[in-house]
């Protein structure tokens, strides 16, 4: 196992300890485990890259940490009533859509590869950037003003990049029907 999928797996193991911590009612440890967990993100990409260590499990494993990172940090912050039920009813729509759609391109046995775009690399960050937020303002009980900003644009984003994603699956669908060659979805 190299540095970067050692750093994705504590990612994975960081967050039934995250979930605890919330719904335990203590957000600075949460605050410290969810900012863990945002540093391996970036540091097992960054390594990868740098070090040539990409592998086809850490491709794997990397957005399935995330998804996992993301979705329990927005039903649990949604179930005790820290955020609003239907950001997280946006984000996890987005998520569900996004696996049934690469689903379907399984099942109709076509290639394809699975790259984030700018938008949702973008939309990642602003979902990353709320739960921070309201995790901060919930420890310190400052920055109030800049939240529900900051939940509009990220469902706006997080809506954008879903859409987004659906018309490329569409479109990659759609040259399947004609007996074209695809380019590859962008996740």
């Amino acid at each position: 196992m190299n540095l970067p999928n050692l750093f994705t797996l504590i990612r994975i193991i960081i967050t039934p300890l995250l979930i605890i911590l919330l719904i335990n009612g203590r957000f600075m440890d949460a605050l410290i485990a969810f900012t863990c967990a945002g540093i391996t993100d970036a540091l097992d990409g960054l390594i990868a890259r740098i070090l040539g260590q990409k592998t086809r499990i850490g491709a794997i494993l990397d957005p399935i940490a995330d998804k996992l990172l993301l979705t329990s940090s927005y039903v649990t912050l949604a179930v005790i009533g820290q955020l609003p039920n239907w950001l997280a009813i946006v984000v996890i729509s987005r998520d569900v859509i996004i696996v049934l759609g690469v689903l379907i391109l399984f099942l109709v046995q076509t290639e394809f590869e699975i790259r984030p775009t700018i938008l949702g690399k973008l939309t990642t960050l602003f979902q990353l950037g709320a739960i921070f937020m309201i995790l901060l303002t919930k420890e310190l009980g400052v920055i109030n003003q800049f939240i529900y900003p900051l939940i509009l644009v990220t469902a706006t984003l997080t809506i954008s990049s879903g859409a987004h994603y659906m018309f490329l699956g569409v479109g990659i669908l759609g040259k399947l029907d004609n007996g074209q060659k695809h380019q590859p979805l962008k996740r």
